[in-house]
């Protein structure tokens, strides 16, 4: 843990400075929320989360909770030396696109296969995003795809000198 950049978590919050590295996967029966173009792509209380020392949360939701119709798969990949290889979705409603805004992993690490194709969101790309109706900030930095919301303290990796 890098002190320097933890803020000490209030009562009811959870300090990503104390989230563990290598990460964590929990369930979580939140209601997680997906908005795009003025439609509800998806909507569920079975998601799970990722847990990474100085990340905010990301969710990931189960496929049979979004509207799939709207994913269209992307040919690139990246690497996640926790989780195994990604794999992307751009989203098209209504004629608005979005490109690469979501994530999944075919084939997870033993460690992550609860998530197998279970989709994760870039908030930042999205009209909005929602953890128990609370609106959520995105993770600084074009790459990170954690869920800010008021019951998570730190400064975050991809904020401006923070590093893990």
């Amino acid at each position: 843990m890098s002190s320097q950049f933890r803020i000490p978590p209030q009562p009811g919050q959870e300090s990503v400075w104390d989230y563990p590295r290598p990460p964590k996967l929990e369930p979580t029966d939140k209601l997680i929320e997906v908005i795009f173009n003025g439609v509800a792509i998806a909507r569920t209380n079975q998601a799970f989360r990722v847990l990474e020392t100085s990340h905010p949360p990301v969710y990931y939701l189960p496929p049979s909770d979004i509207q799939m119709q709207y994913l269209h798969l992307e040919p690139d990949h990246s690497f996640c030396e926790w989780k195994g290889i990604a794999s992307y979705y751009s989203l098209i409603v209504n004629g608005k696109t979005a490109k690469k805004c979501a994530w999944f992993y075919a084939e997870p690490t033993a460690k992550f296969a609860a998530i197998k194709n279970y989709i994760a969101f870039y908030a930042q790309l999205m009209d909005a995003c929602y953890v128990n109706g609370e609106r959520v900030k995105p993770q600084p930095g074009n790459f990170y795809g954690g869920w800010i919301t008021a019951d998570i303290a730190g400064r975050f990796k991809g904020e401006a000198g923070v590093f893990a």
